[in-house]
């Protein structure tokens, strides 16, 4: 069966798969609605066959972005992160890194500390092809020390002894580069406002009642793909995802089973289309 790129399917997700040739897609970037914390409009999905599906159509060296968190229940957190993560593992996966998305804004509890974070699994199929690095600014405390030091350092030999670097050690100019500059390599942690005005200035989007950030969307298609490649969100809910895509010059494909989301969905990705010319 063929189908089409830039175009969201009105239909359950394995439907959509089921179209795809092997090796398909580049990158997918989801957020499954996890444990029933929210309804959807009473949709439910069958996540073994749908993780099977996402190795079958990912790309090799092509990247699944998986966010998630868990309900608690009786005292006790579901633990469905996990066991999906694992899962995902059986069927082929790297679990290249697990990742956090600190949300801005925390769920307050009574008997626990905060809720603030959610997890964002990258899995892999091999070795990522794709890995555009995002940096973020040191902090001042980290760029003092820089200024300071006045030696070089040194590293951990596999029996524990320190071995000091001097100006012949091939790491020498590596980390005389790194003082230099005001950046750092930025962390597996990510911090996002989220909410009225910051997930997005979409006003349609909020008819969704679980908007997925604009910037953590952006930040994954950045890092996992290339210009021109394709990106698959299979629970596309208020059309983030394909938003980002579009923005960033990415082609697209969309499955979203509810009708009422995929009139969000065309309303909002329109209207950044023509802005474009798209359209």
């Amino acid at each position: 069966m063929s189908i089409e790129l830039n175009k969201i399917y009105n239909e359950d997700c394995i439907q959509t798969m089921n179209r795809m040739p092997d090796n398909f897609i580049d990158l997918t970037v989801t957020s499954p609605p996890y444990d029933n914390l929210r309804k959807y409009n009473g949709y439910s999905f069958d996540f073994e066959t749908i993780a099977k599906e996402l190795y079958r159509v990912t790309k090799e060296g092509g990247v699944v972005v998986w966010v998630v968190s868990d309900s608690t229940a009786k005292g006790s957190e579901s633990g469905t992160s996990f066991r999906q993560a694992l899962f995902f593992k059986e069927c082929g996966f790297n679990i290249h890194d697990t990742m956090i998305y600190k949300r801005v804004g925390a769920f307050p509890s009574n008997i626990r500390y905060s809720q603030d974070f959610e997890y964002m699994f990258v899995f892999s199929k091999g070795k990522p092809k794709t890995f555009n690095a995002l940096r973020q600014m040191k902090t001042e405390n980290t760029l003092k020390r820089q200024k300071n030091k006045t030696g070089v350092g040194g590293q951990r030999k596999e029996d524990g002894t320190l071995e000091k670097i001097n100006e012949n050690h091939k790491g020498f100019k590596r980390k005389e580069r790194a003082r230099k500059d005001e950046t750092r390599l930025r962390s597996n942690v990510w911090e996002i406002s989220r909410g009225n005005n910051c997930s997005t200035k979409d006003k349609i989007a909020f008819e969704h009642p679980a908007i997925f950030p604009e910037q953590l969307a952006q930040d994954h298609i950045t890092s996992w793909s290339n210009e021109n490649d394709l990106v698959y969100d299979p629970f596309m809910g208020s059309g983030t995802t394909a938003k980002m895509a579009i923005l960033n010059n990415r082609n697209y494909i969309g499955s979203e089973i509810s009708k009422e989301y995929c009139h969000i969905i065309e309303e909002r990705i329109n209207k950044h289309k023509k802005q474009l010319k798209l359209l």
